[in-house]
This record gives C-alpha cells, sequence and structure tokens, in this order.
C-alpha cells in the first residue's frame, strides 16, 4: 500500500511540547535581533574608523563583543530547547509507529520484510527527527534572517537591495528544481536500503541453511547487486548535489558582484553614505550564511520526506481484525468452543475452510489431521482472531469472539508451536513471556510440569541464564520444554498444540510428550499433528482435505471405517 505523506501528519506530535517550542522560539527572535544590532553597528565603525578615533573604534568593538555573546546566548537557549523537541518527536513518532504495527493482522507480517520494518523504525524515524531539529534549529532562524535582513536593507537603500533580490527568483525555482528531484533519488536510496537491512536479517537469521546448501556465493551476489543499486541511488543524488552547489554559488557571486558596482554608483552619486554601505555590506554577508544554510536544509528536507512517507506509510496500514467499540472482557471460560459454519479465504476466489461446523467440549482433546496445505493451521489460527472468518461464528462458552476484547480472548488460548520463538532475556522472562513481574516460584512449578526444571537448574545460572538471539544456546526439545513451561505458566483453558513434537530426536520428544499430557488434563486442546502415534488417544480425531471435514471419530473409530484416516496410519507405519 502507498500514500503519500507530508511533514504536516507531523503536527500532532509537535503539539505536546509547544512550551519547549515556545522557548526556542525566543531564543530564535533574541538572536536575529542581535543579528540586526550588530548589523546596525557594523556601520557605526565606518566613521570613527576613517577618522582614525582609537577610543571611540574600541567602544563600539566593546558593545559589538556583548551583542555577539548576546547573540551567541540566544543561540543555545534556541539549540537546546529545540533539540529536546525534536529528540522527543521522534521518541513519540518511533513508539507509536511500534504500538500501531503491534495491532496490524499476521497477514501483513507474512508479506512485510523484518529488515524493512527495522530500518523504518530506527534509520527512517531518526531522520524525522534530524529534520524537525533542523527546522527548528537552523531553518526558521535563517528564515527569518533572510526576511527581517533584506527589509533592513531595503530601509538603508532600495536600489542596492534590487540589484540582490532580481536574482532571488531565479535562485528559488532552481532550488525548488533540485530539491524535488533529490526526494525522489532519497526516497529510492532509502528503499534499498532497507532492501538491504532485510537480506542481512533473512541471511544472519538462516545461516546455518546457506552454509548447509553452500549457497555463499550466492548470498554474496544477491548482497553485492543490491548494494550495488544502493550505491547508484545514492551517487545520484550526491551528483545533483554537486550539481547545485556551483550554479548556486555563482549566483550568489552575481549577486555580490552587482552590490559593489551599484554601491560604488550610489557613493559616486552622493546617494550613499560610506557609513551606510559598510552597514549593507554586513547585511549582505550575513546574508550568505541563511542563504546556504536554507539551501542545504531544502535539500535535506526534500530528503527526510522520503522518511516521512515511509513511516507514515505504515501508520496508514488498517488492521481488518478490529476490536468493537463496545467489546466486553471475556471472562473465565470452561472451555467449550463452537465453530458454526465457518468459511474463510485468504485471497478471494480460494477457499481454504469451507462451512466447517464443529462443538469441543470442556476438557475434550481433538486432533486435526490431513495433507499439508488442508487448513489445519488457518482453523486453529482463527480461535485466538488472528484472521476472522468470511461467514459463520466461533464461540466460547456461547460468546462469539468478535463481541469480546482481543486481549481477554487471547490471554486464555495457550499456543506451543512447531517452531519455538525465544526472545532476549532471561530464561525465567521467556517462561513468564509478557509479564514486567512474576513469581519465580510459579516459573519454577511450571517448568517442572514441562519437564525443563531438572536442565534449568544444570545451568550456570539457572533460571536467571540469559538466553541467546533465538535461543540459539538451547537445544531444540530444551526450547521447547520452555514454550509448554510458558503455556503452563499462562494456564489457559484452551490449548493449541501446532506439531509441537514433529522436530525433536526420540529421546526429546518423550520427554515434552510426557509435558504436553500434563499441560493438556482438563483443558480443551486441539492439536495438529502428521505423527499419528501422538493423537491416537484423542478424543476425536478430525481428518480435514479442501477446507472441509471428511471424517471425524476415534482413533479405533475411524480405522474401522477403512477410509483417509486409515490409509494415512497405514502409509506411517507400514
Amino acid at each position: 500500500m502507498k500514500t503519500r505523506s507530508n511533514y504536516w501528519q507531523l503536527s500532532p506530535y509537535l503539539q505536546p511540547h509547544w512550551q519547549n517550542i515556545t522557548k526556542g522560539f525566543i531564543g530564535i527572535i533574541g538572536y536575529v535581533l542581535a543579528t540586526l544590532t550588530l548589523i546596525n553597528f557594523a556601520g557605526q565603525l565606518a566613521t570613527p574608523f576613517g577618522e582614525g578615533n582609537v577610543l571611540a573604534i574600541a567602544r563600539l568593538a566593546g558593545i559589538l563583543v556583548f551583542v555577539f555573546l548576546v547573540r551567541g546566548f540566544f543561540q543555545s537557549v534556541q539549540d537546546m530547547y529545540m533539540a529536546k523537541v525534536a529528540l522527543r518527536v521522534a521518541f513519540d513518532l518511533r513508539k507509536r509507529v511500534y504500538s500501531h504495527l503491534q495491532k496490524l493482522d499476521l497477514s501483513y507480517f507474512e508479506t512485510a520484510k523484518a529488515g524493512d520494518l527495522s530500518y523504518r523504525l530506527t534509520e527512517d524515524i531518526d531522520r524525522v527527527g534530524e529534520v524537525v531539529n533542523k527546522v527548528f534549529h537552523d531553518f526558521i532562524p535563517c528564515l527569518l534572517q533572510l526576511i527581517a535582513i533584506p527589509i533592513y536593507m531595503i530601509y538603508l537603500n532600495w536600489q542596492l537591495t534590487l540589484a540582490i533580490v532580481i536574482i532571488a527568483p531565479v535562485m528559488g525555482v532552481l532550488i525548488g528544481w533540485f530539491g524535488e528531484r533529490l526526494r525522489k533519488y532519497s526516497l529510492k536510496s532509502q528503499n534499498r536500503v532497507s532492501g538491504l537491512s532485510a537480506i542481512l536479517t533473512e541471511v544472519f537469521s538462516g545461516i546455518r541453511l546457506v552454509q548447509a546448501f553452500a549457497a555463499e556465493s550466492y548470498e554474496i551476489a544477491r548482497f553485492g547487486n543490491e548494494a550495488e543499486q544502493s550505491y547508484k541511488a545514492k551517487y545520484s543524488a550526491e551528483r545533483l548535489k554537486a550539481i547545485q552547489i556551483p550554479i548556486v554559488g555563482f549566483l550568489e557571486a552575481l549577486s555580490a558582484v552587482s552590490l559593489v558596482i551599484v554601491g560604488a554608483w550610489q557613493i559616486s552619486q552622493n546617494n550613499l553614505t560610506v557609513g551606510d554601505f559598510f552597514s549593507y555590506l554586513a547585511a549582505a554577508a550575513l546574508l550568505i550564511d541563511p542563504i546556504g544554510h536554507t539551501t542545504n536544509n531544502y535539500n535535506e528536507f526534500k530528503q527526510g520526506e522520503a522518511s516521512v512517507d515511509r513511516v507514515f506509510e505504515l501508520m496508514a496500514m488498517q488492521p481488518t481484525v478490529l476490536e468493537k467499540l463496545d467489546a466486553i472482557a471475556l471472562p473465565p471460560v470452561k472451555g467449550k468452543v463452537e465453530y458454526r459454519h465457518v468459511s474463510f479465504a485468504y485471497k478471494p476466489g480460494e477457499p481454504v475452510l469451507q462451512d466447517i461446523s464443529l462443538l469441543a467440549l470442556p476438557g475434550e482433546a481433538i486432533a486435526l489431521v490431513g495433507a499439508s496445505g488442508a487448513g489445519k493451521t488457518t482453523f486453529v489460527n482463527l480461535l485466538p482472531r488472528f484472521y476472522d472468518p468470511e461467514s459463520g461464528q466461533i464461540l466460547i462458552d456461547g460468546v462469539d469472539i468478535r463481541d469480546v476484547k482481543l486481549q481477554s480472548l487471547r490471554r486464555q488460548i495457550g499456543i506451543v508451536p512447531q517452531e519455538t520463538v525465544m526472545f532476549s532475556g532471561t530464561i525465567a522472562q521467556n517462561i513468564a513471556f509478557g509479564q514486567n513481574t512474576f513469581d519465580m516460584e510459579a516459573v519454577a512449578e511450571a517448568a517442572k510440569i514441562a519437564n525443563a526444571h531438572q536442565f534449568i537448574t544444570q545451568l550456570p545460572e539457572g533460571y536467571h541464564t540469559w538466553v541467546g538471539e533465538r535461543g540459539v544456546n538451547l537445544s531444540g526439545g530444551q526450547r521447547q520444554r520452555i514454550a509448554i513451561a510458558r503455556a503452563v505458566f499462562l494456564n489457559p483453558q484452551i490449548l493449541i498444540l501446532d506439531e509441537a513434537t514433529s522436530a525433536l530426536d526420540s529421546e526429546s520428544e518423550t520427554l515434552v510428550q510426557e509435558a504436553l499430557e500434563r499441560l493438556m488434563q482438563n483443558r480443551t486442546v486441539f492439536i495438529i499433528a502428521h505423527r499419528l502415534s501422538t493423537v491416537r488417544r484423542c478424543d476425536r480425531i478430525l481428518v480435514i482435505e479442501k477446507g472441509q471435514i471428511v471424517e471425524s471419530g476415534t482413533h479405533q473409530e475411524l480405522l474401522e471405517l477403512q477410509q483417509r484416516y486409515a490409509r494415512y496410519y497405514a502409509q506411517q507405519f507400514s
């Protein structure tokens, strides 16, 4: 999804900081007034300088030093408060975007690149903060000088001012033209850099697979190609800026030459005093710096606009699973789950589930079997509302899950996935995931139920052992038992086991299976399994094909039918 953003969308993030902005503006106004005072005193130096009056020159020089100090004080006030505003805006924006991403559906994250999202939340938002700082710290003061100083120059001599101002529109048009192209190049460059970040995330996460397939050369070539495209996009922007500098510099030099010629003519005609000309030259000299800064700032703003576009593109994404305004908190459930004529499709016209109806009673264990792509995972993903069905209803204890608050729903459904996700932190923090404070005794009890307590206590720091990135310092069986402990600690009444033992060796599978059996007691459980040995003791087994329940019964009942389940079983145990 592509949306068009601009800096006005930052205004809600600026409003809470109006007090600091006001203080910064006081600094800006003081800085500009001090600058005009400097111009005035610079002209006054001409008379005593021509007369050789050292005492008068020294007195005026002392005043100029004092004015410089006052100007520096106001500049420090402006810099301090505006920097604070910029950093707070970046902080608030980063939190807001991150919070917004947490509300998006799984369908969005299935297609989004993790590296790209990371780049937008870090580099892009940092650049937005830098632009905000530039606006208040540099651009506005320069802009006020570009307004106030020319007005004073017109007051001194309008003919001289005309000689300078006549070239200003040409400079403005050129700066605008260059700036718009810089914005396009910058957007392209930042997309390329985020692409690089995405590749790095993919490769470093799957480095074992890369090395196993001897695909290092392939990945180096892929990275090199993306890096080259990033280089070309950045070089295009830098080349454009390199062309702009001499063109704008030539126009500035042309203005200076015009100023000297017209000034000399004015003095020869007695229309201008040497003192006023000194003031005028000082004003013109003080204009050079803000003109250069404004040009550079404008280029940076156009480049920063690309970051604003990319950040607010995320904010424009809307979840499809929405919580009703009058949603209620789901009370503690007993575990009765009912699917009523549920149908679902990821893409229109390509149904994944078709008219599914099911009643699971509290404490019942139901297994879902079938070929890959039959719809088993989609079936259980609808229960915690990762997706909403196209038609039909899903009820827990007779309450439609679309009528309750998402958090109250999901906190009562435990999930043990096939691929365990571990987060940076201690083992205890991973077991008590989502809790800021927790009881260590409850964590240890959950680990005991999950057959994890023994190996955890053998670690050097026990439950306080730091888990490496993605839990790489733990075996697959250990990670899976921590995942089970996490579900035990949550203490849900409804449980989803998604291929929880499929990737384990025999010894780990035995330990995990024992832990799962303890976890399943007195809970409503949905089990997705390819290994039929793990589902034989389930209360019901559902065979799913092409999004429909084609068989339902106990293990023995389905074997006696001699249909699909019996064929699956025979294939696995032949």
